[in-house]
C-alpha cells in the first residue's frame, strides 16, 4: 500500500506542475532528502532566469488535520536536511492526503479526472535544530494548499530571489 500512496503522490505533484507549466526532474539519488524538482524554462519575471524549486514528497491516508494545521510527522534526517538555508536551490515539503480506501482516491466521468484530496506544501528552511531523536511533528497551515497558483507563486518569488 505505501508503494501505491507513493505512486498517487507522484501523480498529485506531476498534474500540479504540468498545468502550472512547469517541467519535472528527479535525482537519480535521493541522499540530500530531495524527491523532485520544478524547473521553470529561460527567462522569469525576475532577476534569476530559469528559477528552480526542489521538494521531498510525502502522502499519508491517517488522520493528521484539525481545523488550522496538518500535522505531519517527519522523519528527523528529513528535517534536519530541508531546515537547512545555504542551498542554492530552496527546498520545501510537500505532503499529499490521500483517502484511506484505494477506491476513493479518484472519481472520473467522460468530462472529468477527480484527484482526491489535497496536498500541502512548507519550507522548513532556517527551523531550529531539534532534540528529537527518530522524527519531528511538521504543522503545515492548512491554507498552505499545493495548488498550481501557489506553485506559480511560488517560483515567481524564487524569480525575484525571494526563499520560499
Amino acid at each position: 500500500m505505501k508503494k501505491k500512496k507513493e505512486q498517487f503522490s507522484n501523480i498529485y505533484l506531476q498534474a500540479v506542475t504540468t498545468v502550472a507549466g512547469y517541467s519535472l526532474y528527479t535525482p537519480s539519488v535521493d541522499d540530500d532528502s530531495v524527491d523532485w524538482g520544478v524547473a521553470a524554462k529561460g527567462g522569469g519575471i525576475g532577476p534569476i532566469s530559469a528559477p528552480r524549486l526542489e521538494l521531498q514528497l510525502k502522502s499519508t491516508s491517517r488522520d493528521i488535520q484539525d481545523n488550522h494545521f496538518i500535522r505531519y510527522p517527519l522523519n528527523l534526517k528529513n528535517y534536519d536536511d530541508l531546515r537547512m538555508d545555504n542551498f542554492a536551490i530552496p527546498r520545501i515539503l510537500v505532503v499529499v492526503l490521500i483517502p484511506e480506501i484505494p477506491e476513493d482516491w479518484l472519481t472520473q466521468s467522460e468530462t472529468e479526472l477527480c484527484i482526491r484530496n489535497c496536498g500541502y506544501w512548507t519550507s522548513l528552511r532556517g527551523k531550529p535544530k531539534t532534540q528529537n531523536t527518530n522524527a519531528v511533528t511538521v504543522a503545515i497551515p492548512r491554507t498552505n494548499q499545493f495548488t498550481v497558483l501557489a506553485l506559480q507563486s511560488i517560483m515567481e518569488g524564487i524569480s525575484q530571489g525571494v526563499q520560499p
